[in-house]
């Protein structure tokens, strides 16, 4: 970790059931692991609770979030469940319309887990928070015995502020709204599944993970005709449009052309019998907004980082509401229902 100072060694190589006892081998385990790396200054006060500024920009509102973080394995190529807890809940709340602030953070380990991996973890999640602009605030970790969890188990918080007049919802997309995605679908689910399952591709297929607070706030100082965002995490692409057609009481048509899925993804979606409609996304966003706007929005978005393969996929609809149709390569048209069970367990 850059600039950072030396990190002592603690007495332990694992995770013991005493490092949950909050004795002395908690303190030790705060000590050696999380203070060094989590080191606001609202962290270091260690009282049992963080005290957080409200806004003072009268009419802004806080927004809250919370997700469980249970991924297998812990490390994959692009990330690993540090970031990945992280990136969850800040996506979450940007794609509301908040600025992310704070957040909390939460960890179930397991017994005998290597404190070299909760430090790689940690050091990990660290170095999202400074990419997205955010401090962890305050924290709790519990031990359980071995084979009672995998490894760790972690739980994300969060608290943005929502600026006054910003409202962004979910049920107040409109027929002839552009919807568009930031970039390719797919990613995250099929490089959990490629460790997995031992696929190989020619070239190292990466998790899109990543914090959008950047790519959210160039959207929104762009423009005020966006309805709504939301990012396409397990159920993916679909569950999503599906979302938007229920809770709007519109029609969804997309072109199954215009989605940008990469080929490593479909190749592997065909050889394993899955649809990348349906697989998850962990630094992805679909934005519905206004016809007027559509264009001068995806110019923004395509010229930031995590946006530059943003495309219109479709659009929302009079015709067939609260359904998702899509017009095939082919030329054929095929209904997108919700995602029916578990496609891929334990990919976030």
């Amino acid at each position: 970790m850059s600039g950072a100072c030396p990190v002592p060694e603690s007495r332990y190589a694992r995770i013991v059931l005493g490092h949950g006892s909050g004795g002395r081998l908690s303190q030790d385990l705060l000590e050696h692991v999380f203070l060094p790396n989590f080191s606001g200054e609202t962290l270091a006060r260690l009282e049992d609770q963080a005290s957080l500024r409200l806004p003072s920009e009268i009419g802004a509102r806080l927004a809250f979030t919370t997700d469980s973080f249970v991924v297998s394995p812990l490390f994959f190529p692009g990330g690993d469940i540090g970031r990945l807890a992280v990136c969850g809940t800040v996506n979450d709340l940007c794609v509301g319309g908040a600025i992310p602030q704070s957040l909390a953070a939460a960890f179930v380990l397991e017994e005998g887990l290597l404190i070299e991996d909760l430090k790689r973890i940690v050091e990990s999640m660290a170095a999202t928070c400074r990419e997205a602009d955010v401090e962890i605030v305050t924290g709790d970790t519990k031990v359980v015995e071995r084979g009672k969890a995998d490894g760790v188990f972690i739980t994300t918080s969060g608290v943005g502020v929502v600026p006054a007049g910003r409202a962004l919802s979910i049920s107040t997309v409109r027929p002839g709204d552009a919807l568009i995605v930031s970039g390719p679908i797919g990613d995250h689910g099929v490089a959990i599944l490629s460790v997995r399952e031992g696929i190989d591709f020619e070239t190292t297929l990466e998790s899109d993970c990543a914090p959008l607070s950047s790519l959210t706030r160039a959207m929104l100082e762009t423009t005020t005709d966006i309805r709504c965002m939301r990012d396409p995490t397990r159920g993916g692409l679909s569950s999503v449009l599906n979302d938007i057609a229920q809770r709007s009481n519109v029609g969804v048509s997309i072109n199954e052309a215009a989605v940008p899925v990469r080929p490593e993804v479909r190749a592997a979606s065909d050889m394993l019998g899955l649809d990348p409609l349906y697989i998850a996304c962990e630094g992805r966003l679909v934005a519905a907004v206004a016809p007027v706007s559509a264009h001068q929005l995806l110019a923004v978005m395509r010229a930031h980082p995590l946006g530059r393969d943003a495309a219109i996929i479709g659009h929302a609809v009079a015709e067939h509401p609260k359904q998702v149709r899509m017009y095939s390569r082919i030329g054929g048209e095929r209904a997108v229902p919700m995602l029916s069970g578990e496609q891929l367990p334990r990919i976030c």
